[in-house]
């Protein structure tokens, strides 16, 4: 009899493994029999919990949104901004293996529909996300644009350090600089 509260365990085995696995070969290059062997399973396993390699790389992917989520505890809208920014940049963010799996999930996401799908949901939200926390700071339009503006400073900042080989230091440097930028547009809007 399979013991109770295992099938997580092993499903979130397989979802740390794949990211491994694609941090390695490539999404291309991750086939079930290394995620399995990298996860100490049988590849039987993913066709089990996931039903396919497919299923297995969106649950991976949804695993590395949901660490972009924000936490529902009630902070001050300038709080929340840098919050956002402070989890786009986390350690996982920044760790090897997420970094590869990102990239080669964007790189996909241009070619797979329901890749796609995932990625318009992760830029939508965070574009929500920093248009919420503006708008409370700001008029709707210049909240509207400052969302859109700290979103691509997001993006383009983390793809710039993550293609420098995981420098730490420069994921530092660029989680201040974002930062500093949303301080001086909430200082210049209340002058």
């Amino acid at each position: 009899m399979p013991k109770i509260g295992m099938e997580q365990v092993r499903r979130q085995q397989l979802i740390d493994a794949t990211i491994e696995v694609v941090a390695e070969v490539g999404l291309r290059g991750a086939t079930i029999n290394l995620i399995s062997k990298k996860a100490g399973m049988s590849s039987g396993i993913i066709s089990h919990y996931f039903g396919g390699k497919h299923a297995l790389i969106e649950a991976s992917v949804r695993f590395l949104l949901s660490k972009l989520k924000l936490e529902t505890a009630p902070i001050s809208p300038t709080d929340r901004l840098m919050k956002i920014v402070d989890l786009n940049f986390s350690n996982l963010q920044q760790a090897d293996s997420c970094t590869k799996t990102w990239l080669c999930f964007w790189g996909e996401s241009m070619h797979d529909n329901s890749l796609y799908r995932l990625q318009e949901v992760n830029k939508k939200r965070l574009v929500s996300n920093l248009r919420y926390s503006f708008r409370q700071l700001l008029t709707a339009q210049r909240a509207a644009d400052e969302a859109e503006i700290v979103a691509a400073l997001i993006d383009g900042f983390w793809l710039r350090c993550a293609l420098s080989r995981r420098n730490e230091a420069k994921f530092e440097a660029a989680k201040l600089h974002i930062k500093n930028y949303i301080n001086a547009v909430l200082d210049n809007y209340s002058k």
